[in-house]
């Protein structure tokens, strides 16, 4: 089986993140959506909103798994029985960054890292945008699943 884990915050859940993961789906047998809980960062939606906003939206695709790790991406990859981390790239800056953990992972274990380029029109979209559109009281609701509309 082809198992793919793709990790974020998904504070919140975007169209960006969507497009990945639902072209991803052709590519793997089952992609776990897993949720890296960090107790230093500050979150606008809590864990339980985050998790609802993606189980929600996948609630009809049975090859999608909802779940919540911490530590290392490897290790959930490893306990998961995942060969592979699913990543989107929306431009140059997102390659380098997700390029150097790509190596480090790599390293650590033998998982590969497979990424997918965000489509055209959605390559502008990222959760601290459209934290800071819900902040300012602006329309986010073409930038995010239906499930995410609150």
């Amino acid at each position: 089986m082809k198992r793919a884990v793709f990790p974020g915050s998904f504070d919140p859940l975007t169209l960006g993140h969507y497009d990945i993961i639902e072209r991803g789906l052709k590519l793997f047998d089952e992609i776990i959506l897993a949720i890296g809980v960090n107790a230093e960062k500050k979150y606008m939606f809590t864990l339980d909103q985050r998790e609802a906003f993606l189980k929600e939206s996948f609630k009809d695709e049975p090859k999608i798994k909802v779940m919540t790790y911490e530590g290392l991406t490897v290790d959930f990859c490893n306990k998961t029985e995942s060969g592979f981390i699913l990543r989107g790239l929306r431009n140059p800056a997102d390659f380098e960054f997700e390029k150097a953990i790509a190596h480090t992972n790599r390293k650590l274990a033998q998982i590969e890292t497979v990424f997918l380029l965000t489509s055209s029109g959605k390559s502008y979209i990222s959760s601290s945008i459209v934290r800071d559109v819900i902040r300012n009281g602006g329309d986010y609701t073409g930038l995010v699943p239906d499930a995410v509309r609150i």
